[in-house]
């Protein structure tokens, strides 16, 4: 008999100190306040991954790019790949955070919303402007992060049946 492939394990922000976990953590209470609900770790098709993807009640696509650290911060350059998949972008990051950075305009303050959270909580310091998507991107977008979230459900209520599940990639 053939052995079962390994379970795949649904993603989590991958820092071992768990500050981007409590900060993923933080920014979904506070949109599910708001009726919003998204999902961590979620592959785009340019070959991006964002921290959190979202949809509000609208339909809008809210994107969240955590931040833990001022080099992680300053050494990414992919972040403004996910402009092409959602309609507002926030930045996410702990409390005690030099906020100042997110005033550069290498940063896009302009297009860019700010988020601090911890663990239980967060609040948003400067909202993202909306930049609508293209109808038919966005709905795109939303049936396949539907299907995303559906798959790791699936996969929770029933780990045994890996095979049918298909990868998140």
């Amino acid at each position: 008999m053939a052995s079962l492939p390994e379970p795949v394990i649904v993603a989590e922000p991958a820092l071992s100190d768990g500050t981007a976990l409590a900060i993923t953590r933080g920014v979904l209470r506070l949109f599910a306040r708001h009726d919003i609900f998204g999902v961590p770790e979620v592959p785009l098709p340019n070959g991006r991954r964002l921290d959190i993807m979202a949809v509000d009640a609208r339909g809008q696509i809210i994107a969240v790019e955590i931040k833990c650290s001022r080099a992680d911060l300053l050494g990414d350059s992919k972040w403004p790949d996910y402009f092409d998949y959602c309609d507002r972008y926030f930045w996410a990051v702990p409390s005690g955070f030099d906020l100042s950075l997110f005033e550069s305009e290498a940063l896009w303050p302009g297009r860019t919303g700010l988020i601090v959270a911890d663990q239980y909580d967060a609040e948003i310091l400067r909202p993202a402007p909306s930049e609508p998507l293209a109808a038919a991107r966005r709905k795109a977008e939303v049936q396949r992060l539907a299907r995303r979230a559906a798959r790791r459900l699936a996969q929770i209520a029933d780990p045994d049946g890996q095979l049918l599940w298909g990868s998140e990639a």
